[in-house]
């Protein structure tokens, strides 16, 4: 199996998530689509500043990408194919700018489409990274370099993820992000950018299963 192909699915997931993220922002009332961890902040703030409305609107994106989640372990479960979740991932997105709705429900539907994203595509080659989380990955990137930098026999602590992958998720995070926040200024549907690589990822998923297959 061509180990490139594993990270490009992780770099090309993690730019989908920067990208949605950003859009989400700008366009949708300033709401996260894919940090979790950022729209519980804000929610407490919000609860503890007596804005319990905005704080609702806070919690609607946690409740739509917990739901995401499910839905993709329950596809798996029946399926056993990571592209179904993906592919639907992908319809979402892009159709989502196009529905005669307000930005509320459109954050709702990018949040459960980032869900369906963190269920359905965990590993690659073998190691386990968050495409769209980067809190995470940074930890476990300073965890990698620290292992590389001191190679210890003794007292050995379990295994990451090599730091070429986990530093190529976050930088295509922030990469996406920013593109997402240029499409978000330039273009009527920006969303349709990260659908378009979702279809990519599927069709290296895709390969890969192929390739694993194939009689040696």
């Amino acid at each position: 199996m061509n180990e490139r192909h594993p990270r490009l699915q992780a770099a090309l997931l993690a730019i989908v998530a920067g990208m949605a993220d950003a859009v989400g922002y700008i366009t949708m009332g300033g709401i996260f689509t894919a940090n979790m961890t950022g729209n519980t902040v804000l929610a407490g703030i919000s609860l503890a500043d007596g804005h319990y409305e905005l704080a609702i609107k806070r919690f609607i994106p946690l409740f739509a990408f917990f739901l995401g989640a499910m839905l993709a372990r329950m596809l798996l479960r029946l399926l056993y194919k990571p592209v179904v979740p993906l592919l639907l991932e992908a319809a979402l997105l892009a159709v989502v700018e196009s529905l005669p709705v307000g930005p509320e429900p459109q954050v709702m539907i990018v949040a459960l489409a980032m869900g369906l994203q963190a269920s359905a595509l965990t590993h690659f080659g073998g190691t386990a990274a968050s495409t769209v989380v980067v809190t995470s990955t940074l930890a476990r990137l300073g965890d990698a370099a620290l292992d590389r930098l001191w190679r210890a026999e003794k007292r050995a602590l379990p295994p990451v993820a090599t730091p070429l992958l986990l530093s190529l998720t976050w930088l295509a995070y922030l990469g996406g992000a920013a593109g997402g926040g240029l499409l978000a200024h330039a273009i009527t549907h920006p969303l349709l950018v990260p659908a378009a690589l979702l279809l990519v990822v599927v069709y290296l998923v895709i390969q890969i299963g192929r390739t694993a297959t194939q009689p040696l």
